[in-house]
Formats: C-alpha cells, structure tokens, sequence
C-alpha cells in the first residue's frame, strides 16, 4: 500500500531540513503561498482530505507527463530527488507558461497514517517551523470543529509538545490563511482557542503558546484562479500576477526578515502590511471595486448566457452595453461610496484600473455561473458597504446601475415555474434539483413572437448540460440552470386582493418566497420580499443602514432605501416578467425612457408609490413613468389584481405628461406679462381674497393696491402663514410649489427673503434665467404644452403679436378670445374693425378674424360667460336688485377682443376675464362671422360658463366669482343649431356640473374639461371628476389648471394627479369586482385620455 507521504532529497534526512508547513492543497494556496515560501523557505503541502494530490507524484511524470507533477515515488522506492508540480499562467497574448514549484514533502490528512506521519513523524525531525499555510475556504472557517481546524490545532499542540524552533524575528510561528473571510487570522486564532481547552487539561501551557508564540495573520487573496482542462483540478490555471496577488497583515513584524524585501517579494505579487488598517484598506477596495463589480454582473451575463467572463473582451453589442454597465457602476457608485468612506480616488481608480484589465483578458476568465454562488449573500458581503455608504451620504444618490445588479441577482435566484410559462418540460428535472437542494432557473431568451410555450424548451442532447458546480448544471440549448440558496426570509404571503387578513406569515427561502409570486407581477407586488432579503443578516445585510445618527438621518436614509427597495422592484418586476436583461441595459446606456442620465439616472426615477401614498392627499408630483410601452408588463393578459390596481394607477396618473387645456400663462418672451416668482405667487387673488377677510381695518383694499408687490406678497406671507396655518388650498398651493423646487428648508424656517433670493438666482440671467426657470416648472409639474389666453386688444400684449409675431416654445399653444362676437356687441366690434382699417360688413369681420387666426394660429377661439343675473352698480354689491335678463347690458358697452385700439383707448379692459360676455344666439356676428369661421378653420370654441364679476369691485381680481347656477340651454341650443363645430365647455357652479355631464353625452361636438376657478378644489375635483367617470367614461379631460403665474402649475397638477388618481383606482376596483381584467396598457390608455389625449382626438375630429 503507498505511503501517505512523500518526501524529496533536498528536505534532508527524514525532512528535518523542512520549516514550513501548508494544510490544504488548494488552488489559491498552491498558486500563490507556495511559490512565495518555496524561494526561501523548504515547504510541505498536505493535503485535508483524500490524496490525489499525494498521487500525482508517483510514477514519474505525474499529471500532464513532462510538464506535469514532478516525479516522485511509492513507499517503497528511493526518495526523489525533487518534488515540483506545476502551475500555468495565461498571459494576455494568449500563451500558456507553466512554472514548477518546489516543494519537500506531500501528504494527506486525510487518511490515520497520513495525519500520524506528520504530526508524529516529520515534526519530530524538523529543526524548525517558521510558517503554516492554511488554505481553508469560508465554509472551514465557519466552525471550530470543522476537520482543518481540528488538524491544524493538533498541529500547534505537537510544536509546541517538541518544542520546535522559530526562526522568525519575535520566534513566532507565522499562520497564514489564503482566503478572502474578513478578519481571517482572527478567526482561525479563536477557533484554536477553542479546540486547545481540550489540550490544555493534559500539558498546561499549551493555550498561552497560542496566544503569545503563534501569530495569526489576516490576509487577502486576489489570483483568478481555475485549473488546467483535464487535470481533475490538481493544475491550477491562472492569470497573470496581479500587484496583490496575496496581502498579509504582519502587525507585530513576526513574518521572516526575506518578506521584508519589496523587491524580492513583488515578483510573487505579495504586499507585507503593518497596519490592520492599511489591509483594510486593500479588502475594501478588493471586496468593493474588484467582487462587487464581479457580483454585479456574473449573474446578468449567466442569464444572458455568457457563461465566462472573455465575453467581455468581445466585439458583440451586449459586450459592449454590459462593459460601459460595469463602467459606470464604478464611476457612480462604487468610486463616490470608496471615496465617502475615506479611500483616497486615485488608490481606488488604480485597483479598478487594474481589475478592469484583468476582467477583460481575452484568453482567461472565470465562468459566470461559477462566480454566481452564494449570490444572495455575496451581494450583502461586496455591494452591501457601497449601497449603505451611498444611503447614508447627502452627496451621492443610489442610481439604477447599482439596482440593476440587485435585480439581476434576485431574477438569478428566481425558480422557474409552469406559471410564469418558463418550465414546460422541466417537471422532472425540478423535481433531481429539489432532492438535491437545488432549484431550477431560466435563462434570459429572447424569442420570436411565434414561439409558443410549448415549443420553449428546443429538444436537447446529454451532452449540452455543462457542471459548473458542486453538483450544479446548466444547459444553454434548453434554456435552464441550477442554482442554490438558503438565504431565510420571514414574511407574509402574497395576495390577489387587498384584504390584509387572507395573508399568512411564513419562513421560508428567498427562492420559494419569489416563486409565489407566479405568474409575474407588477413591481408593487415584489416590495416587500425584496425589501426583507435586503435587511435580512444573510441577505442584503443592510439593516444597519436604517440606523441614523438621528430622527432626521434616520428619515432620510429609510426615504433612500424604499426608493432603492422601489426601483429594484421595478426592474425585476420587468425581468421576470418578459423583458429581456440585455434590452433594460440597452434602454440605460441609450438614455431610453425615464434613464435621462443614463446609468447614472438615480434610483428615484424608477421608484414606485407606496400604499401610504396613495390615499390622494400628498401631492402627485409628475415623474417619467418607470415601464415603458414596450415592456411586458404593459399587456400582461392575466391582468392586474385587485391589490396592484392602486399602485399602477398612481403610476401611470404620475407618469403622464397632461396637457393644460387652459391657462392665463404667458412666455417668457412676452416680458412682463410672464408672472412668475414668490411674490407672483402670493399676490395670486385667491390669497388676496383670503388675506382680507381678517385684514386689519386699517389696510383698505385701495391702500394695499398702492403698495408694491412686494409690500403686498410681505404682508400676505406674515398673516396667512405666519399667524395662520396655511391650510387653505391657495396657501397649501404654494407650499407644495416651494417645496417641489427644493426649498423645503427654507419654508421650515418660514424665511421669505431665502426664498426670494432663490428666484433671483434665475432672475439674475435675464431672459435665460426665466426660460430656465420656465423649463424647471413644465419638467415638475409634466406638462406638455399649456394652451394660453390670448387677448391682443391690450396694447402691452399687441406688440408682442404685429407687426411681427414673437417667437415662443412649442410648449405654449394661443387661444383666441371671442366674447364681442359671441355676444352680438356691435359697438365694440365695429370699434375694433375700424381702428384696425378693416370695413364693417360681416365679410370685413370674418376676414379680420381670419387674419388674426393666421397670427395666432389659436388652438380654439374662447369666451368666459356669465350666469343670467345682471346686478346694477347701484345696488352697492348685494343681490336685492339682480333682475334677470337676456343680455348683460354691462358687457355690450366694454371693449373686448381683436382690436388694435391704443393703451388710452383700452384703459380698465387689461383683465382679460373681467368683462364676461353674453351669448347672444340670434347675432349675425354668430351667425355669419364666428361659427362660419370655427367651421371653416375647423377650430373649436370653448365656452367658461357661470362667472359673475366684480362681486366687490374694491378687490379688483380678487373680487370676481359669486358662484350661481347657470342656464346650458344656450349650450345645447349650439351645440343642436352648429353641429359641424366643435365646442369645449366648463361650468363655474357646482350644480350645473351634472347638467354638464349629459348634455356632454348627448352631442358628440361638446367636450366637456377641467374644474373652473372654485370648483378646483380637491373636494369639489374629486366629486365632478367621479361624476364624470360615471358617466362619460373617459370621454373629457379631467383638468385644466387655469393658471395665472407660472409657478402655480407645480401644485395645481400635483393636486390634482393625487385627487384624479384616487378616483380611478376605485372606479377600476368596481370593474374588476365586476369580472373585467384590466391589464397596464389599459390604464396608461385612460390616463393618457383624460390627461389631455381626450382633448386631442376631439380635436382630430372633423366632424359631417
């Protein structure tokens, strides 16, 4: 029977001549202690378990003949002269070089004899011991009763039994481990603490040896490393030395003096350091840049089944989206939490300079399966510190790179099922996998759209499974993996409704637990199970990241991690739900969709709304929605169920861009007439309304009209908002306005003049500035373009129309006031063709409106109308006299639209609104000039219906609107008398709102939009729009703004998407109680309708 030893003849007369000892034959140990202790040192390699090893060097040439193990003997021939084995290295051109590494002895531990012949036999002939390699994995250092602790106490306790000699510097026998388990000296220190108690009774002594002759040392291994094809593992295959190939920590300087020698040691690309806190360093920067980018992709390219890490290298387009992932990856999250946690920039861009060019070698790589175990807990060990630094700092922002490595782990981790349309076939073989402990996964496929189910797998041969690992397989050609995980999670079952109590709490693994969740769902839905394998010890490891310094860090960094817990969903619910991984990389890198910055697109940009959001009282802030058209989601056929409603409506409701059917805005280019700023704001007549109902009696509303703005927005500010609580919805409004252009803080501190000197900023750059101000307002309020109110009989708006009309963005759209004409007001009419050289005919009145409609070229032609009550000026502002009559007699003396009259001539008439017309059905000026016009250019007219003015003239502005119930006969009577034109419709009353609805069901040339001046109000808002949804379905537009100064569109849309949100996710709730599947694409449909796509097919419909 051979021997379980083998020794050489250069180890001396029965080895006494060996000072080293290695437990472990390991490829680390054997591609990177080995060779560094063989040049100075004379070590013996034992191997833990079995003896192929020992084996290989019998019989001359060993593994791989020639270039194989050294020769070596059976127990019964003469002692070699030598024994080496070999060690290849390919280099970056391709070549293979093969060095052979000395050693003296080789043996098991495996075996009684094997293990008698060292710690009884070689031991007891050793002059000396320096140093013990141990090349335990992190499974070995989990317990101390594993078998390598166990030996290599027993291997302690006879040196210090013979009372072997040290060499070393402080006589300390040097323990070095080749693993990456932190603080791995330590480690092993206390298990042999723990296993000497044992020792300790019969020979006292031998625990204070350990402590005070043994010196443990934390280390860091860093050599991809495989093994030669064909050898059985016993040839490791390497890449190139890189700089640290292996760091050890030498605190006390007990290493041999020859360690010391940079020069000697670099060659073996081994770094000495003698501060725990510079090894830290090195791990860190190991653990961050090098396996945390290795985690973040392994698993995306295995699904794409890129099965090793060459692909990198490779000309292919998804080598190329994956390489600049991994890019910036590094340059935003990896390098920004580096630097926060106090690594210098360029020590971290070098170690990723380097690992970068190591990652890409073009002949050696690592299989992407085989990087992918443990994945659930490798990504708490090497992404976890970046996520938590990135969390914690005030800096930086978690961007979708970093969520996108997340997802792809959890989607590797995902098994397949019969449900998800992913496992026909596969029945058997998840059954192997189960009895094995492992499950089965899908491959990333991208299939034509005439694949069915049944065709997916494609008929497979034995020889397309590969072993990647410990038992585990993949075969590409079927589409299918194997996988492992035990990472826990405690948690409550998914459920179709939104019943809380049919959810049970279970323990289970994170695989099972995301296998519940067949078929796929919307993002909503994966929240909370990702959000557990995040905080969980064994998982994401991130429950420390909650944990602030206090209350308000605390807020903040759990706002950052549900918006990181949102954005992983999101993607993962597009992965397992269809989309293939390579396409969300392409949408990323391309800047596709809601990746405006590309990888770097923050987290928040892909965040999903939480159910404590989604009771439509905070503000819906519009964002770019996070699941584009093209995504499977959108028609997914088994449809949402009834808990996802909620969520994905508040989704789509906040993701679409509105537009603002009508608005008093202006552009920027139009100079004063743009009203924008703080105090545009809170001089609004809402708030002018509300300051004076408790004003001081010694401010008249003529006093404060003298005042400037902002003497006027001062006092305004100190009462609604500082002696009050600004409650209201005009106070409220401006809150939510300060607070979605960032400054939060300064409304906290109630400091006006910080929010001034912040609209200065812009005001500063003249008109760029207001542009730019303008473009932050459309970007947070999501407005696509805003329909204004144009009257060019004011002068001060004249000039921007003739002679030459100023240039505006797109996003600005005219509309074209028409009350003289609606009215049937002669006197004004034919003041307005005069003055502009035009005749008096009817033909001299069509053409001048003509000839403004080529101006302007309006979206409608308009008119705000009263309700039928005229009140004389001399009743004092009471309702006593108000008589009822056909026209307002007031109005037919105003001058109103389409006059190029002077600024004398049109003095008092500069409030577009102010002067209300009313129709008058039997006027030519209808009759033959304005509806001929409307049908002839094909626009619409669009009536505001109800206003009743200057109900305390005092006020100004502020004192329009009484609201009163207004006849729509003249509506419907339009609407019957013109059918080939189009007319949109609004009532200032509430009670008319129902009148509205069926009149609005009756004539398909009337649209009815928005909620009017007091009705837009949330409470009012939430009434007509259920209503309205009621009855018309999605045949209106949900709102209009009606906005006056720029800002306001911030908080009147914000408002408004929560309020219109709530009301469709229960009126769709109704529907599916009711047995309709709805599916995402439908809601988007909707919401894209009542948001303004209603307002747009109208507006496409010509009508016969």
């Amino acid at each position: 029977m051979a021997a379980d030893i083998v020794l050489s003849q250069s180890a001396g007369v029965n080895g006494r001549e060996i000072d080293a000892i290695c437990i472990g034959s390991g490829r680390f140990l054997r591609s990177v202690l080995v060779p560094l202790l063989s040049s100075r040192q004379k070590p013996a390699v034992f191997q833990t378990r079995g003896r192929t090893f020992l084996d290989s060097f019998r019989g001359g040439g060993g593994v791989g003949g020639d270039d194989g193990v050294g020769g070596g003997s059976s127990g019964n021939d003469s002692t070699p002269p030598s024994l080496r084995y070999p060690v290849d290295t390919i280099q970056f051109d391709g070549t293979t070089t093969t060095s052979h590494v000395e050693i003296y002895a080789a043996g098991t531990l495996g075996t009684p004899d094997g293990k008698s012949r060292l710690v009884d036999g070689l031991l007891s002939n050793m002059d000396c011991i320096n140093v013990i390699g141990v090349g335990v994995t992190e499974k070995g250092l989990q317990s101390a009763e594993n078998r390598c602790m166990l030996d290599l106490t027993e291997l302690l306790y006879k040196v210090f039994a013979h009372k072997m000699k040290c060499a070393n510097p402080n006589r300390r026998v040097c323990v070095i481990n080749t693993d990456n388990v932190p603080n791995n000296g330590g480690v092993i220190r206390g298990h042999v603490l723990s296993n000497a108690k044992g020792y300790d009774e019969e020979n006292r002594g031998f625990i204070e040896f350990v402590k005070s002759r043994v010196a443990f040392l934390d280390t860091m291994v860093d050599r991809i490393t495989s093994s030669r094809p064909g050898s059985g593992g016993l040839v490791p295959l390497c890449e190139p030395l890189p700089n640290k190939a292996l760091v050890i920590c030498d605190e006390g300087r007990d290493l041999p003096p020859w360690m010391d020698d940079e020069d000697f040691r670099s060659p073996f690309g081994v770094k000495i350091r003698h501060s725990p806190r510079d090894l830290e360093s090195d791990i860190f920067l190991k653990l961050r840049v090098a396996n945390g980018t290795h985690t973040a992709v392994a698993h995306a390219m295995a699904l794409l089944s890129l099965v090793n890490t060459e692909a990198l290298c490779g000309s292919s387009s998804s080598s190329s989206i994956i390489l600049s992932y991994l890019d910036s990856l590094y340059r935003t999250q990896v390098l920004p939490a580096a630097v926060n946690d106090g690594i210098s920039a360029e020590e971290t861009d070098a170690t990723w300079d380097d690992w970068r060019k190591r990652l890409r070698h073009p002949h050696f790589g690592l299989s992407t399966f085989f990087i992918t175990q443990n994945g659930a807990a490798k990504l708490g060990i090497r992404l976890g510190p970046t996520i938590k630094s990135l969390a914690a700092a005030t800096d930086y922002s978690l961007s979708v790179s970093m969520a996108f490595a997340v997802a792809a782990i959890l989607r590797f981790l995902t098994p397949a099922s019969s449900a998800n349309g992913r496992a026909t076939n596969l029945s058997e073989r998840v059954g192997d996998a189960k009895r094995r402990g492992a499950y089965v996964g899908w491959l990333d496929v991208n299939r034509d759209d005439n694949d069915t189910d049944d065709d997916w797998p494609p008929s497979n041969s034995p020889s397309d499974t590969v072993t990647y690992a410990d038992g585990l397989r993949y075969n590409l050609a079927k589409g299918w993996y194997e996988f492992r995980c035990d990472c826990p999670v405690t948690w409550r079952t998914p459920s179709s409704s939104s019943n809380e109590l049919n959810r049970l709490q279970i323990e289970t693994t994170l695989p099972e637990a995301l296998s519940k969740f067949a078929p796929a769902r919307q993002p909503c839905a994966y929240e909370e199970v990702v959000r557990l394998y995040l905080l969980h010890p064994q998982g994401g490891n991130l429950q420390v990241l909650l944990e602030g310094k206090n209350e308000k860090d605390e807020m903040m960094r759990a706002k950052k991690f549900d918006v990181f817990v949102g954005s992983v969903s999101t993607l993962y619910a597009r992965m397992v739900g269809g989309d293939s991984i390579i396409f969300l990389l392409q949408e990323m890198m391309e800047k596709q969709h809601v990746y405006t910055d590309g990888f770097a697109t923050s987290c928040n940009r892909l965040d999903s709304i939480r159910s404590s959001e989604q009771d439509g009282l905070k503000p819906l802030h519009h964002c770019p929605n996070p699941i584009p058209e093209t995504s499977s989601l959108m028609a997914d056929q088994n449809g949402l169920r009834e808990n996802e409603v909620c969520s994905v409506v508040f989704s789509e409701v906040r993701g679409q861009r509105v537009i603002d059917l009508h608005t008093h805005l202006l552009p920027p280019s139009h100079g004063a007439l743009c009203l924008w700023g703080i105090d545009e704001l809170l001089t609004y007549h809402y708030l002018v309304a509300e300051f004076f109902q408790t004003a001081p009696a010694n401010i008249s509303p003529d006093g404060f009209y003298k005042m400037s703005k902002k003497e006027q927005a001062d006092l305004i500010w100190d009462a609604l908002f500082i002696q009050r609580s600004p409650i209201s919805e005009a106070t409220r409004g401006v809150l939510t306005t300060l607070v979605a252009l960032g400054l939060e803080a300064h409304v906290r501190a109630r400091d006006l003049d910080a929010i001034r000197s912040y609209y200065e900023t812009f005001r500063g750059d003249g008109l760029n500035g207001i542009e730019s101000f303008v473009e932050r307002v459309y970007q947070i309020s999501g407005v696509r373009y805003a329909i204004m109110t144009n009257i060019p009989f004011d002068a001060t708006e004249t000039q921007h129309w003739r002679p030459k009309k100023k240039a505006y963005p797109s996003t600005f759209k005219s509309a074209l006031r028409v009350d003289p004409l609606l009215a049937g007001d002669k006197d004004t009419v034919e003041a307005a063709l005069k003055a502009s050289g035009y005749g008096t005919t009817l033909a001299d009145a069509r053409q001048y409106l003509h000839d403004w409609c080529d101006t302007m070229q309006p979206e409608y032609m308009m008119a705000s109308t009263p309700h039928n009550f005229y009140l004389p000026p001399s009743e004092g502002g009471t309702l006593a006299g108000a008589k009822k009559i056909g026209v307002n007699e007031s109005t037919m003396r105003t001058p109103f639209a389409f006059t190029d009259l002077s600024a004398d001539e049109c003095k008092g008439c500069e409030d577009t609104d102010n002067v209300p017309s009313m129709i008058n059905e039997t006027s030519d000026f209808l009759t033959d000039v304005l509806m001929p016009v409307c049908e002839e250019r094909n626009l619409p007219l669009a009536l505001k219906i109800g206003a009743h003015r200057a109900v305390n003239p005092g006020l100004l502005s502020a004192g329009d609107g009484m609201v009163a119930f207004a006849d729509a006969g003249s509506l419907a009577r339009l609407c019957g008398k013109f059918p080939k034109v189009r007319f949109l419709a609004t009532f200032l009353s509430r009670v008319n709102q129902h009148e509205a609805c069926v009149l609005a069901s009756k004539f398909r040339n009337l649209h009815i939009y928005g909620c009017w001046w007091f009705c837009n109000n949330p409470s009012i808002i939430e009434e007509i729009t259920r209503m309205r949804v009621e009855m018309l379905g999605t045949a209106f537009t949900a709102q209009h703004s009606d906005a006056r100064v720029m800002d306001q569109l911030i908080y009147k849309w914000a408002h408004s998407r929560a309020v219109i949100a709530k009301i469709l996710a229960e009126e769709y709730q109704k529907s599916i109680s009711s047995g309709w599947k709805l599916t995402r694409e439908e809601i988007r449909r909707d919401v894209r309708r009542l948001l303004g796509g209603a307002y747009e097919d109208f507006m496409k419909n010509i009508l016969n």
